[in-house]
């Protein structure tokens, strides 16, 4: 049986494509004798013809995994594309930790835990890369004995 005629008339009429075309087999008889226009109309009217919904691709999935990327998960070496300097430039964490860095300093001198001469000497220490970090610094500071041992590192 052959609805071929009869599914491209619906779906012109449907504005859809032949596809989407939805034709109830227990009617099949009655949309075979559907010739004309009018007749695949009553039957879209009478339900023997319907157009089906747009498929849509879930999200349930991509919101999974970004929930676990979030997480650290699936950041695995399989996962990476590029060496190590290109996915975080060394330029770029140099930056963010120096600037830390510089910026403890200004706060240790501002509020008068360091003298000037001492904020000037581990300012050029920390251009030369002696400290790994901000409580690098500090111990460094208490252990030259510029520091008071019960300062402690803020946010």
């Amino acid at each position: 049986m052959d609805v071929k005629y009869q599914k491209k008339l619906a779906a012109d009429i449907l504005k859809c494509g032949e596809n989407r075309v939805w034709i109830d087999d227990t009617m099949l008889n009655e949309v075979i004798e559907a010739i004309t226009r009018e007749d695949v109309k009553k039957l879209i009217n009478s339900d023997v013809i319907k157009k089906k919904p747009i498929k849509g691709n879930s999200r349930a999935r991509y919101r999974h995994n970004a929930k676990q990327r979030k997480k650290g998960r699936r950041k695995g070496p399989g996962k990476r594309k590029g060496h190590k300097n290109a996915r975080t430039p060394s330029k770029e964490t140099w930056m963010k930790n120096i600037r830390a860095i510089r910026r403890e300093l200004k706060h240790l001198r501002d509020e008068g835990h360091i003298e000037k001469s001492v904020y000037r000497e581990f300012y050029r220490k920390a251009k030369g890369g002696t400290f790994e970090d901000r409580a690098d610094l500090v111990l460094h500071l208490k252990m030259e004995g510029q520091l008071d041992e019960n300062y402690e590192l803020g946010d």
